[in-house]
């Protein structure tokens, strides 16, 4: 397999992506969602990076971020992913009498055969990293994020989906999360 290269240098956006593992929709939950955009925000404030665009789905994310120096997408990926991991699976595991929680837990839940001292998995191992040198590049990765959950038949329109930056760009909504504005 062809490994991809990552340059990290601090002068260029990344458009970052995860998924749940196996799939699960753990982000039909509202407590979960809003955990994950307050966790981005954080992390912004903590290390430094900007936030220039993200889109966060019933099994994944889509983000369009500007590193810092204390930070590479690498740190701020492992960090997003293990702050929320660690909230949802407390939150499933004290809920586990609700039958939602329980298979969540459930789906969760390492098979046998996978070599871990863990349990559980929220995300899948890998994530997607790339690059964007270009203004085109960069509002390409933004249409195609916000149009995501119209593709998906998630709603009908891209501002009725609140958990993008699409609400930010087309009607000053930062309700959310902020949007840090291109150099």
């Amino acid at each position: 397999m062809v490994r991809q290269h990552h340059y990290y240098s601090g002068n260029h956006l990344h458009y970052l992506t995860a998924s749940t593992y196996r799939r699960v929709r753990i982000f039909d939950s509202e407590r979960f969602k809003s955990h994950f955009v307050q966790t981005l925000g954080d992390l912004r404030q903590e290390l430094g990076l900007q936030i220039h665009g993200y889109i966060l789905m019933p099994e994944h994310f889509h983000a369009l971020i500007w590193p810092s120096p204390q930070a590479n997408p690498s740190d701020i990926m492992q960090s997003l992913k293990e702050r929320t991991a660690l909230f949802i699976l407390k939150n499933l595991k004290e809920n586990s009498g609700q039958p939602w929680c329980q298979k969540m837990l459930h789906r969760f839940t390492l098979s046998s055969s996978v070599h871990s001292h863990a349990t559980y998995r929220v995300w899948a191992r890998r994530c997607y990293d790339m690059n964007i040198w270009s203004e085109k590049k960069r509002l390409e990765k933004l249409n195609y994020m916000h149009a995501n959950p119209v593709k998906r038949r998630l709603v009908s329109q891209p501002g009725d989906w609140p958990w993008s930056s699409w609400r930010f760009y087309h009607l000053g909504d930062s309700s959310l999360l902020t949007m840090d504005r291109p150099p």
